[in-house]
């Protein structure tokens, strides 16, 4: 018998296994909320579920604080205490509770103390204990929310993302103090590769004699990018969060970019966008062509933000996608059907994220080749000139 088939027959089996591990008796499976839950930010960071002896169910998670400032008070508290969404945390001001989660976002918002008596409103929320509160509004009639500042999987996640990150640079920096000009080896060699990459096939063809200027933050957009995506296809604590999937990462990412660009903007950069050359002059005073150009200034960082949120948040879905769907057959055509599927979903799961390791360099090296673009465009001089 060849490897090849010895590896494929591993392979059914543990299929198999994977459609009738989780449990023996059918249960209802929300896969929206189960994926939208894993690519969405939260106050907690699920690693899993275990049923104990008295067959009741608990997760096992990492509780991440809570940092609420609520009309000059400053409330800090673990997101253990709202019991996964279901209960009332009572703070010096307000009492505060987790409202959505799964297809909806989580917000702390204000509630009143409990009431005997059923309300018939819109504004209440059963805790646990099925008690009913009442959420406080403002005289706008809006659910009061205090400021929330709070630690969220996300931002745990870029807290650990850069700080392993800057153990590897910096490592690998102190080898070269210490080797001088040896070769390098180990994790120095990628490093070294990485750099070399990003200096001289995506940096310097586009900004020339400025490539040293502008380097550093490119190189550092580029690590930061490849890694959080690298980070995010790893299904196991404290990795898997998809950082570069949540919208407001990417949008303070393209942020930068556009500071950055339109701050070393040049003479030409501004008159080509307010006086574009080899237009007809009626255009430059109807004014159409200013307007286009000055509207392309805001868009080009749009982009930049909504290209790398929308692929590595496809590719998250896609993947759990795969293996949500052996959960769902198991339960609704016996685990027989699901055992068989789950073999080709296993399949293309494996298969979606080997393409994601892909996907996670190309948008590394676009993001930051077209940050470079834009930069380009505007500190360098027209060659007439």
């Amino acid at each position: 018998m060849t490897r090849l088939n010895s590896f494929f027959i591993l392979f059914i089996f543990a299929s198999f296994l994977l459609a009738g591990c989780s449990s023996t008796e059918k249960e209802e499976i929300d896969s929206g909320s189960i994926i939208i839950g894993h690519v969405t930010d939260s106050h907690t960071w699920h690693i899993c579920d275990y049923k104990s002896k008295d067959g009741s169910e608990h997760a096992v998670a990492v509780n991440l604080p809570i940092i609420l400032i609520d009309e000059g008070h400053l409330e800090v508290f673990s997101s253990k205490r709202f019991h996964h969404g279901h209960e009332v945390y009572e703070g010096k001001k307000h009492s505060y509770a987790l409202i959505g989660g799964g297809l909806e976002k989580e917000e702390i918002v204000c509630v009143e103390g409990p009431v005997e008596r059923c309300v018939e409103a819109e504004n209440v929320f059963v805790d646990g204990e099925g008690r009913t509160f009442v959420l406080l509004e403002d005289e706008a009639g809006k659910t009061l929310k205090p400021v929330d500042i709070s630690i969220t999987k996300t931002a745990a996640a870029i807290i650990i993302a850069v700080t392993l990150l800057l153990v590897i640079i910096l490592a690998s920096a102190k080898k070269y103090k210490v080797r001088g000009t040896a070769a390098p080896h180990g994790m120095q060699s990628l490093i070294e590769i990485l750099v070399l990459h990003v200096r001289d096939d995506i940096v310097a063809p586009i900004l020339g004699h400025n490539t040293n200027r502008f380097l550093p933050y490119l190189l550092t957009l580029f690590f930061f990018i490849f890694f959080c995506n690298i980070l995010g296809l790893i299904p196991i604590f404290p990795a898997g969060a998809n950082i570069t999937g949540n919208i407001a990462v990417t949008a303070i990412l393209a942020l930068i970019t556009f500071i950055i660009t339109n701050f070393n903007g040049n003479k030409h950069y501004w008159k080509d966008i307010f006086n574009t050359p080899g237009v007809p002059a009626w255009l430059k005073i109807f004014p159409l062509m200013p307007v286009v150009e000055l509207v392309g200034v805001f868009t080009k960082p749009i982009v930049l933000m909504i290209r790398l949120f929308a692929n590595m948040t496809a590719g998250h879905i896609v993947i759990l996608g795969f293996v949500v769907i052996i959960f769902i057959l198991s339960n609704s055509l016996g685990m027989a059907v699901g055992g068989a599927v789950s073999a080709v979903s296993v399949f293309f799961a494996v298969f979606i994220s080997l393409l994601e390791c892909l996907v996670a360099y190309i948008q590394a090296f676009v993001f930051t080749m077209l940050s470079a673009l834009y930069i380009s465009m505007a500190v360098e001089t027209p060659e007439h000139e």
